[in-house]
């Protein structure tokens, strides 16, 4: 592999990317730089969400640009805020040493005075939501007549939320001569109708076909029944405890009655959906990425451009249909060469549609027990233990209070004094009955247990043994040590 010092970077972006912590370049970043740097004109580059694709077209546009020369010269579109708020902070990060470019960010759900304002002072870069874009642009308040450079950052999301129309205006009334970089994580018949479109013979930068999943995800799903999917979602949040993790469902209803639901549970969970505005939206990311909420379940559009750290789970409450937006949904966790899990809430009319998946994909699929009440009250009591081990010293308890509980407990002996102590933490807990997992159909072999267990609800196939410390090393593999069988390419 490449260093970032071998693609022919400046070393004012060098020296940023080096403090940013950077070491090596990740396969789009690898092929797209270079290629982009060694030419001006319009390019389609196909790489999957979360492997850097902002650095990949952010690192040669800083390049390319000149110090400010008093119009815009790059325009770079993103299907919502918070994606285009992200894309603002990390060319702000790369630019730190490069000639001292203004980068502004214009969005909608925010007033629109002050941005067009801003925009009035002609910022080298402009980084924008389409909808808001063509307001300012309405308005006079943006002037795009000089523009070098258009980005189309996830241009298979802004077609897919109804911005075709915007795109082809905004590709329209800006100049023919311009390079246009269009980056997506899929090439449905929308997009390449675009490219073919809007676009001068591009060169193409394809670092993956769209749908290959990040190996350091380990892909697991357990049989639930469908009335039951919340409760089931409970006792594998209570078997994990450290964990940070995004739940998807398929329509916002279902997002908001399941995060209800975890919330009278006394979850800390919230949803994020299209129906919120966008001050309830922007309470509820704060909330996220300041780790107040352990939990997020979120529909598959609302979640574009989410991007928090250290996220160890990704759930799924339906499948998608489609295997691309399987894979966005996992690639939110594993970031930055870390492990993470995606869960498959799997109800056995929907076995076909994993199956189907796993071929198409070519991942392992590897079953997993809904963790047992059992599981969960001894990871509960581990816990405990080990933070009334690690208590300082009893420090203020006085004579008096120490008189009075002797004469009320020496009546009862060690191991029953901690037996009452370990059942009133036990009597805290609240765990949902789930029944035994739905059994697969006749002839349907399907995986045996998790780790070679004894079923779906086997102890040496318990999620929380398995887990209890997140995602090991080895755990994206086909098979693991255990020998279990796994969907994979369509074999049984």
């Amino acid at each position: 592999m490449s260093s970032f010092s071998s693609l022919g970077l400046s070393q004012p972006l060098l020296k940023a990317i080096q403090q940013l912590g950077f070491e090596q370049p990740s396969p789009i970043q690898e092929l797209a730089i270079p290629a982009l740097l060694a030419r001006e004109g319009d390019a389609v580059a196909l790489a999957q969400t979360g492997t850097g694709k902002t650095a990949a077209f952010g690192l040669p546009l800083l390049q390319h640009l000149e110090t400010p020369q008093g119009f815009v010269q790059a325009l770079i579109l993103a299907p919502t805020r918070e994606l285009a708020q992200q894309i603002t902070t990390q060319l702000d990060q790369l630019a730190r040493y490069a000639h001292g470019l203004e980068v502004l960010t214009v969005f909608g759900g925010a007033p629109i005075g002050p941005q067009a304002k801003t925009a009035r002072q002609n910022p080298a870069i402009i980084v924008a939501t389409p909808g808001r874009l063509i307001d300012l642009m309405e308005r006079r308040a943006v002037k795009l007549d000089q523009l070098r450079f258009l980005v189309l950052d996830e241009a298979d999301e802004m077609l897919n939320m109804g911005f075709q129309e915007e795109l082809e205006r905004i590709l329209t009334e800006t100049p023919a001569e311009k390079a246009t970089w269009l980056f997506s994580a899929t090439m449905p018949a929308a997009v390449r109708k675009i490219a073919k479109r809007y676009l001068r013979e591009p060169q193409e930068l394809h670092s993956s076909t769209g749908a290959e999943v990040n190996t350091d995800i380990a892909h697991h799903y357990a049989l639930v029944h469908q009335r039951q999917k919340g409760a089931a979602l409970g006792r594998f949040i209570d078997s994990a405890p450290q964990m940070r993790g995004l739940v998807f469902c398929r329509t916002k209803r279902e997002t908001q009655e399941l995060a209800e639901a975890l919330l009278k549970r006394r979850y800390r969970a919230d949803a994020l959906h299209g129906d919120l505005s966008q001050p309830q939206r922007d309470r509820v990311m704060k909330r996220f990425r300041e780790q107040e909420l352990q939990v997020l379940v979120a529909t598959d559009v609302a979640a574009r451009g989410i991007d928090v750290n250290d996220l160890t789970h990704v759930f799924h409450h339906n499948l998608p249909d489609d295997a691309a937006f399987y894979t966005h949904r996992s690639g939110r966790t594993a970031r930055a060469g870390k492990k993470g899990l995606s869960v498959v809430l799997l109800d056995r009319r929907d076995e076909y549609k994993l199956k189907r998946m796993a071929k198409q994909l070519g991942i392992s699929f590897q079953e997993a027990a809904v963790p047992s009440a059992e599981d969960i009250k001894k990871e509960h009591l581990l816990r405990w233990h080990e933070e009334v081990a690690a208590m300082a010293p009893p420090m203020g308890i006085s004579e008096d209070m120490w008189r009075a509980a002797r004469e009320r407990l020496d009546h009862l002996t060690r191991e029953e004094l901690l037996a009452r102590l370990m059942q009133r933490e036990l009597d805290q807990l609240s765990i949902q009955e789930v029944d035994d997992a739905p059994q697969p159909r006749k002839g349907n072999k399907g995986p045996k247990g998790f780790k070679g267990g004894k079923g779906p609800r086997g102890k040496k196939g318990s999620y929380a043994d398995k887990w209890r410390k997140g995602p090991g090393k080895n755990q994206g593999g086909s098979r693991g040590k255990g020998g279990q069988k796994s969907f994979r390419k369509g074999k049984k």
